[in-house]
């Protein structure tokens, strides 16, 4: 991973990181949660979060479901285990790998505002972060990044900042190990209204305030680490991601 603990990212670089954190997480986020995704797999013997396990993890390959425990991370071991297990019967690792990504492309073609600005240059930004990116600690962003890629330029900008989310995720993965956070904790000061989803119990009590300043200092860490990745991007070209990554994200419902 880019050592964002002995090198201070360049201004433009953290900025960018910070500006696009939104977009970033939420364009995956958003094709991640169509309901009628999981409806239409449902007919093929998907269970409970079995599509999103297998078709997110399945580019690890046939590994067995601890490791994709450790690559998810926010998820109960159990989820993990029980979607990776019960999808194992329907199709293959990669066979399922590769109807999420074409979901995601779908999403992205009948989801993303036609006339958008500059998806093109957008993708091609977004390209040249992702094959400059360390994925050695990164193994979904790096399994992401090795799928064939969709043709028309929305569904290929969906595509592309999925695999900015899945490397940025990374990097929290990472900053909350590093900083000694509980991921369930993390989990519930970020999203706890996802918990039922994710397989958590519900929240019971306010997260303490030492583990919140654990959570930003894992934040912290985090944006300077997306920042080292971005770097590879110059001043005006950060700042041509922070304006598209706006635009798009302005132009999904």
């Amino acid at each position: 991973m880019s050592d964002s603990t002995t090198t201070d990212p360049r201004p433009a670089a953290l900025d960018a990181a910070r500006h696009t954190a939104q977009a970033v997480q939420d364009v995956g986020a958003k094709f991640m949660l169509d309901m009628d995704m999981y409806g239409e797999v449902a007919g093929l013997g998907y269970q409970g979060l079995g599509f999103y396990i297998a078709g997110r993890g399945g580019v690890l390959g046939d590994v067995e479901h601890v490791e994709v425990f450790e690559a998810m991370t926010f998820f109960p071991a159990e989820t993990v285990q029980a979607g990776w297990e019960s999808s194992a019967s329907v199709e293959s690792r990669a066979d399922s790998a590769g109807r999420f990504a074409g979901y995601a492309a779908r999403w992205g073609a009948n989801n993303v505002a036609d006339g958008t600005e500059g998806l093109d240059r957008l993708a091609e930004l977004c390209e040249k972060v992702i094959q400059a990116a360390d994925g050695s600690d990164a193994p979904l962003f790096a399994g992401w990044r090795d799928l064939p890629e969709p043709d028309g330029e929305p569904d290929l900008v969906v595509h592309r900042m999925n695999a900015l989310r899945e490397l940025r995720a990374a990097r929290h993965i990472a900053a909350i190990r590093q900083v000694g956070l509980d991921p369930a904790t993390a989990f519930m000061i970020r999203t706890p209204y996802m918990a039922g989803i994710f397989g958590w119990p519900e929240p019971s009590e306010a997260p303490a305030e030492i583990d919140k300043d654990l959570w930003q200092s894992a934040e912290d860490l985090t944006e300077r680490a997306f920042a080292a990745d971005l770097a590879v991007l110059d001043d005006d070209e950060l700042a041509e991601l922070c304006r598209l990554s706006d635009a798009l994200l302005a132009a999904i419902p």
